[in-house]
């Protein structure tokens, strides 16, 4: 399927029919991740960098409505057009909106009008695609797609910090025991020579915009680390006095642990002097052997300089992760955890699903970079300023949704995402 910033002949009868099967299959797994949360789970807002679940499942229909159904189905009526200020998430040039600290006092509407509003549109992009919609009106749709699954990434992730917040340690998923896996503790490393690489997307296959374009990187010689970092690893950074020593941190990191008083990974706390984390399946035993998680950049820049090694940059990464298949641990899974590496066998293990890795790249522009025309130029380009750049996906993410091209971002201080770490070094 045709790409955001690609440009090629493409059969629109059979883009048509894939994309109508992606939409219906998109739309039915946001309604399946709120069947377990009442009207009030799915309302409140635990922190202004969170959105409540119904806010996600309203602006994703939103999205649809506005950006294909309102400028291309003649005749299409809105549901509410006070939806547009409710539910428009930050795009300027399409009007007013609801600022984003305040979305969980939206008590109105309920979530029955929401899935309400969401059948209303669903039906009207049913009539639009069983039309005769252009290539760029499918393309806007399948950006939508996209979208969408970026969006029930966030729910499960907001939903996660919310019930974080309640003592009773609510369950999204009912706690059941897990797998045993079979445990393979070694690390090491593989070497990768230098010289140029390109990485970037190319040709056809979705891709984001500022995924391009595809370009020259220069690369001297690395070394990466075959496996994520654990959590046992992470419980001896703790041990030594990884959160005590400003020679680890950068300067803003270090500004984070002593202003919030970080001890340790976001949603741990001792229980009996063992390490408890609150999971979608609620409050657990940590488990030493998977891969950490809920850790800043700030946080996973000072464990490398503690086990004397660095973060991969993104270049390095992609190249390392480009001839691999996008097999892992993602939410399709149902497990909703990150798990503990298989056995090594020589080649990387788990470059994709498990935790977001963070890479020491900020989120710039690629070479050439130009974002897409009208209210769409919004999406990526405007964010490229203050953000580190995370890669690979993880235990939320939807596993279609996710290439090794594919740049996530967050602020160096987030840690309610599924984020964790792989090491690298110089060769």
């Amino acid at each position: 399927m045709l790409g955001m910033n690609t440009i090629a002949p493409v059969n629109l009868s059979q883009m048509r029919s894939v994309l109508e099967s992606q939409f219906r299959r998109v739309r039915a797994a946001s309604v399946a991740l709120v069947a377990p949360l009442s009207d009030a789970d799915a309302t409140v807002q635990s922190m202004p960098d969170a959105s409540p679940a119904k806010w996600h499942l309203a602006h994703t229909t939103w999205f649809f409505e506005a950006m294909v159904l309102v400028p291309q189905l003649a005749g299409y009526r809105c549901f509410d057009e006070r939806f547009n200020f409710l539910f428009n998430s930050y795009y300027e040039s399409v009007g007013a909106r609801h600022p984003r600290p305040q979305r969980g006092l939206l008590t109105r509407p309920s979530l029955a009008e929401v899935l309400a509003y969401r059948e209303h549109v669903d039906a009207a992009m049913a009539k639009l695609l069983q039309g005769d919609p252009a290539q760029r009106v499918l393309e806007v749709v399948e950006l939508g797609c996209h979208h969408e699954q970026q969006h029930q990434e966030l729910l499960l992730t907001d939903i996660l910090h919310l019930f974080a917040q309640n003592p009773l340690r609510p369950a999204y998923r009912d706690s059941e025991p897990l797998p045993v896996e079979n445990i393979d503790r070694a690390k090491t490393y593989k070497i990768f020579g230098g010289g140029l690489s390109q990485i970037g997307h190319k040709g056809p296959g979705f891709a984001f915009d500022s995924e391009g374009p595809r370009h020259a990187v220069q690369l001297e010689a690395f070394r990466l680390a075959d496996r994520l970092v654990t959590n046992r690893e992470w419980m001896e950074f703790m041990s030594d006095g990884g959160y005590r020593n400003p020679l680890l941190w950068l300067s803003d990191g270090w500004a984070k642990v002593t202003g919030e008083g970080w001890s340790a990974p976001l949603y741990w706390e001792a229980r009996d002097g063992e390490h408890w984390s609150m999971t979608l399946r609620g409050a657990q035993p940590v488990d030493a052997d998977a891969p950490v998680t809920h850790v800043s950049y700030f946080e996973a820049d000072a464990f490398a300089s503690w086990a004397g090694r660095r973060l991969p940059t993104e270049a390095e990464w992609e190249v390392a992760a480009q001839s691999l298949p996008v097999a892992g641990n993602f939410a399709d899974s149902g497990r909703l955890r990150p798990k503990p590496a298989g056995t090594a066998g020589g080649e990387l293990r788990q470059m994709f699903g498990d935790v977001w890795e963070w890479t020491r790249s900020a989120f710039m522009p690629y070479p050439r970079f130009r974002p897409m025309q009208g209210a769409l130029g919004e999406y990526n380009g405007k964010f490229m300023s203050g953000q580190f750049v995370l890669r690979g996906g993880s235990c939320v993410t939807p596993q279609d949704h996710v290439r090794a091209t594919y740049r996530n971002f967050f602020a160096p201080h987030a840690r309610w995402q599924f984020s964790g770490l792989r090491l690298a070094e110089d060769a």
